[in-house]
């Protein structure tokens, strides 16, 4: 291991004190967090600039489809809730929802749709970065076409003001009204709209059901015509809740935003679907997203999908058993090991070098010292010692993921603070073992034998079923 120590200290920022301490609740129990993960962004330069090209291409009206491959705890969940705040920044609309086996992209009994809802849910803009953004998009549009009319020069006290806006909004409606369930989409917005600008208990009432309806939540067409006042063809649901993103992805494009970016986590839990026809009908949907972004019909709208390598190149469950998808997706012959390629739909996320680790290491150790207006009593040498130790384990070379190493750091900085007699040679000792612990899925520990050790280790690393 050749670490380079005399490298200078990265300057000290101010972190919010809320967002500090979530940031360190979170790494320390081996969770993405939400909020605040630009502090402890270490590495990773080359795949967020390739990240960020695709929202260029998104913001000149194009489409843009990646696929983050990498093991349990690499960084893929971290990665995507740093572009998810670097879109924000740039003025994007984000939605983003992990997979479960209650979430799918493709599914009977309403798995499809859980999926859109979990992704209105989790809709977000610059001045609602924590979600919930749908109310606030649809308001702000009004607000800016009313400026609009006034600039335009008809007063916002004229008596045909609110014709002229309900026109406004028509027209700009009406040019969705083309794509597949535009029509519907198109009356449903314009309905909210007519109720946003009227006051009383029915108003309110005729907003929360469009917004029931924009937002995927009406099983029957007879539920949501009851609700809303008017007939629709259509509603949202598991066949094409798909065509619906893309419509957002229209609309808040002429709201005035730069683009619509979906991210979608976990999808390791399409690996796992065991029905053979219910796996291929998920990896067709992503067929259709991957033509429809890359050639052009979906504008404005860019998906990110996280998944290990096993989603991907598994020739029996993976991505690569669907043919289609395999001779898009898989490696060129002249893509050798050791050269990257970035600009291709896959980025697969390297090991982060041994001096980014350590960096990683001081810049944890400042931020927990700040938060807890605690002196740390870890010297740079030791910080060096404790990624010798974690880099000796079996298969670590290859295999350590920032998510491991980070836990274990942050067991030996609570150690060191709640118990002032301990030292680093003691705590280290103690809580951060030579070979590696048992598996995440919560089985017991177990000694193997010396002939066992190397192998049974890389197994256990390749087992973990967290993600950071």
């Amino acid at each position: 291991m050749d670490i380079v120590t005399n490298r200078p200290a990265a300057p000290d920022v101010n972190v919010p004190r809320r967002v500090l301490g979530s940031l360190l609740s979170s790494v320390s129990a081996g969770v993405v967090p939400r909020a605040g993960a630009p502090y402890i962004a270490i590495g990773r330069q080359d795949e967020i600039t390739a990240l960020l090209s695709d929202l260029e291409q998104i913001d000149a009206g194009g489409g843009a489809m990646r696929f983050l491959i990498g093991r349990y705890g690499s960084g893929k969940s971290f990665l995507i809730q740093l572009i998810r705040g670097y879109a924000l920044e740039r003025d994007f609309i984000t939605a983003d929802a992990d997979l479960s086996p209650e979430r799918r992209l493709y599914g009977s009994g309403g798995s499809g749709v859980a999926t859109y809802r979990e992704l209105m849910k989790n809709l977000a803009s610059k001045a609602s970065p924590d979600g919930g953004a749908l109310p606030k998009l649809i308001a702000r549009w009004i607000g800016q076409m009313q400026d609009e009319l006034i600039r335009e020069g008809v007063s916002a006290e004229n008596p045909r003001f609110d014709e002229l806006l309900g026109r406004k909004i028509g027209d700009a409606m009406r040019e969705l009204e083309f794509l597949v369930g535009g029509f519907d989409f198109a009356r449903v917005v314009t309905a909210y709209y007519r109720a946003y600008m009227e006051d009383g208990e029915a108003a309110r009432e005729r907003m929360s059901a469009c917004l029931r309806w924009l937002r995927g939540e009406y099983a029957t067409k007879t539920e949501a015509r009851r609700d809303l006042g008017f007939a629709v063809s259509v509603i949202i649901d598991d066949d094409n809740w798909y065509d619906f993103l893309k419509l957002w992805a229209s609309l808040v494009r002429r709201m005035g935003y730069r683009g619509l970016v979906v991210f979608i986590d976990e999808c390791v839990n399409l690996y796992k679907i065991t029905h053979r026809v219910s796996r291929e009908n998920n990896y067709e949907k992503i067929l259709a997203m991957f033509n429809d972004t890359l050639q052009g019909r979906a504008p404005g709208l860019g998906i990110v999908f996280g998944g290990t390598p096993q989603f991907l190149e598994d020739p029996r469950r993976g991505l690569f058993s669907y043919e289609a998808l395999r001779s898009r997706l898989c490696d060129s012959r002249y893509a050798l090991e050791g050269f990257k390629n970035l600009i291709g739909p896959v980025i697969r996320l390297r090991r982060l070098s041994d001096d980014e680790l350590l960096a990683l290491i001081r810049r944890i150790t400042r931020l927990y010292a700040t938060y807890y207006q605690w002196e740390a009593r870890i010297t740079d040498e030791e910080q060096i010692e404790f990624l010798r130790i974690c880099l000796s384990r079996a298969g670590a070379d290859s295999m350590i993921t920032p998510r491991e190493m980070l836990r274990d750091y942050m067991t030996v900085l609570n150690i060191l603070m709640q118990n002032p007699e301990a030292d680093f040679a003691h705590v280290v000792g103690q809580t951060v073992p030579t070979e590696p612990a048992s598996a995440a899925d919560g089985e017991d520990a177990w000694t193997p034998t010396p002939s066992e050790k190397k192998t049974e280790a890389q197994r256990r690393f390749s087992a973990e079923d967290l993600d950071f």
